[in-house]
């Protein structure tokens, strides 16, 4: 598979900057995401906890993920769209978080995952009838089965609170890639109606629970 420049670029930066965050503590804690510290004024981590991860597994993770899917934006859009989607993914996930935790102060969080997410929400509004296959299911599933249900998982993740795991970055990132990518092709209303209107439906029901107040 080529990669593009630009997704050679992200993903050299992850690994660069995730390395120096294994072996500097104070590296680490400076730039990763947290409540009390956005909240004092360092906006930049917003952005910068989007590079750091908390060991080789969740950078692997991430970075295979982005592998596989980067391509597929990159193919419609280029780099410096590609680009975009995947910085304004990675905002929105912090944003996310910071709305839903800016009540708790010592709430932190690393990762490329919102901005990941984003990109593969961009890849399956744009090829919703890709199969995707996984060792812990047998049958390849339609790519759009797949995006519905990781984040209706989020939703439930995000309500109660399962594992060490940035669930509202991923929401925030889906919500990025899906909104970018109809931006840049809007044709896709037309095109893609029914895929358009199904991915949407877990944006439209974690807003119902966050306006009844039941998440």
């Amino acid at each position: 598979m080529n990669l593009s420049i630009a997704t050679i670029v992200i993903i050299a930066a992850n690994v660069l900057a995730s390395v120096k965050g294994f072996n500097d503590f104070s590296f680490f804690e400076k730039y990763k995401f947290n409540i009390g510290a956005i909240r004092r004024g360092e906006h930049i981590r917003s952005i910068t906890s989007g590079f750091l991860h908390v060991d080789v597994a969740h950078l692997l993770f991430n970075m295979i993920t982005l592998y596989f899917f980067a391509p597929i934006v990159v193919q419609y859009f280029g780099d410096p769209k590609f680009l975009v989607i995947y910085f304004v993914s990675l905002l929105a996930g912090s944003l996310l978080s910071m709305a839903f935790h800016k009540d708790e102060y010592h709430y932190s969080a690393v990762g490329a995952s919102g901005a990941v997410t984003g990109i593969l929400y961009a890849a399956i509004l744009l090829q919703p009838s890709m199969r995707l296959a996984f060792f812990f299911i047998p049958i390849p599933i339609p790519a759009y089965i797949f995006g519905i249900g990781y984040l209706l998982y989020s939703i439930y993740g995000m309500k109660a609170r399962i594992g060490n795991i940035g669930h509202t970055a991923h929401f925030g990132g889906a919500i990025g890639g899906y909104v970018m990518t109809l931006l840049f092709m809007p044709s896709l209303f037309v095109t893609e109606t029914l895929m358009v209107v199904l991915l949407a439906i877990p944006i439209v029901i974690l807003f119902i629970l966050e306006k009844t107040g039941k998440i």
